[in-house]
Order: C-alpha cells, then sequence, then structure tokens
C-alpha cells in the first residue's frame, strides 16, 4: 500500500536530487517506494491480462526506472519525481494502445490511449476513424469515459488529406495525432487503502473501450 513515507520520500528528494543522497536513502526507496509500487503493479496486472493476453505478466517490465534520461535535457537532476508504469501488448514502450499509471509526492495520474504514433500507422488509425466514425463518438462521449477523463486529448495537426475532410465534419479528433485520455487525483485519501487499486482499474476500464477501438487500426 501506498503510505505517507512514499510521499516523504519524494518531497525529500525534490529539495535533494542528487546521487549522494539517493544513495544514502537507497533502502527508503526500495522499501516505501518501489516496494509498494510493485505490490500495485501485481494487484493491477492480472485484471489488465483478463482484457488483453498480450499485455505482460511481469511488473518490473511495466515499470519505468527513477532514473531520468538526462543526454539531451537541461535540467541534468538524475532523479524522476515520480514512480511511473505503462501496460501495453508486447511491453510498456510498444506502439499499440494501453495504459499508464503514475504516482508523485501528490498524486495519481492515469491514462491510456495511443500517444506515440509512427505516421504510417497514423494514417490507418485516421482511415479507420473515418470508417467508423460514429462508434469513436460513442465511446468519448459515454458518460463513464467522461465523467473519468473529460474529453479525448491529444496534439492536432493543421492539415488533413483530402479523403479525411467529410469525417472532420463528424468529429475535430480525426486531425489529432494523438488519441489519449489523462487524469489525474489526489493520492492521499488513499493512504494505507486497498481502494487505490480499484479506482486505479475504474479508470482504466473507462479507457478499455478506446483501446479496443485503435487496436483495430492494428490488424
Amino acid at each position: 500500500m501506498i503510505t505517507p513515507a512514499y510521499i516523504s520520500f519524494f518531497k525529500e528528494l525534490q529539495k535533494n536530487n542528487h546521487k549522494e543522497w539517493f544513495h544514502a536513502n537507497k533502502k527508503r526507496y526500495e522499501n516505501d517506494v518501489k516496494a509498494p509500487f510493485i505490490t500495485l503493479l501485481e494487484e493491477i496486472l492480472p485484471i489488465l491480462a483478463q482484457w488483453d493476453d498480450r499485455i505482460l505478466p511481469d511488473p518490473k517490465k511495466a515499470m519505468f526506472r527513477i532514473n531520468r534520461d538526462v543526454r539531451f535535457s537541461k535540467d541534468k537532476s538524475p532523479y524522476n519525481l515520480i514512480m511511473k508504469a505503462g501496460f501495453s501488448p508486447n511491453g510498456k514502450k510498444s506502439e499499440l494502445p494501453g495504459y499508464y499509471l503514475g504516482i508523485d509526492a501528490e498524486n495519481v495520474h492515469v491514462g491510456g490511449g495511443l500517444f506515440m504514433i509512427s505516421t504510417p500507422q497514423l494514417k490507418k488509425v485516421r482511415n479507420h476513424i473515418a470508417s467508423r466514425t460514429a462508434d469513436l463518438l460513442n465511446i468519448i462521449e459515454h458518460q463513464d469515459f467522461k465523467n473519468a477523463f473529460g474529453q479525448l486529448k491529444g496534439e492536432k495537426a493543421k492539415r488533413l488529406d483530402k479523403n479525411l475532410m467529410a469525417a472532420a465534419e463528424k468529429t475535430e479528433h480525426i486531425y489529432n495525432k494523438q488519441f489519449y485520455a489523462f487524469a489525474e487525483f489526489p493520492i492521499e485519501p488513499f493512504f494505507g487503502s486497498d481502494a487505490l487499486t480499484n479506482e486505479i482499474l475504474s479508470h482504466f476500464e473507462a479507457i478499455k473501450p478506446l483501446n479496443s477501438f485503435l487496436n483495430q487500426s492494428f490488424d
């Protein structure tokens, strides 16, 4: 379970984001942060595997490293201030639709859909939306989706192929270059509570129809 000790670690790391402090507090990270986060993933993964048996069952393969990639960043702080995991068929870095979880010192971040899409696949997704526009609208206008995430998100292109303009009259989302849902909620009410797992899964369940729809463009 996530406890106040998880939060305390990240609040202190924010003020001491360097290797010396982290190494001195490595046991705290292992016991208060990494272990409960992995336990949470172990509770979530069996359900996701029931939804899509291509999702890998190993929580360590879903979890992202706390170490930051600073090669191309002006900020050279070596550690992330959040634990993150991705659940997609073929692994967390797969292009296929999936689910995202992050927990920092204040909030739980949940999301899913398609974020990184190659140009050829983006064309397939848009063509799929053009042929099944009503299906997409039924998903993102469903009350469960709107309650959990508000609306479908994603950066939009300024131009669109002419053959897609008719679909654009039905939904502006065909301009999207990404197709994802994202929300966050405070972690504090869930300290030491099993209810956190259910809350995360309820958000993921609201994304499930979107992922199923997007997956059809990969067939």
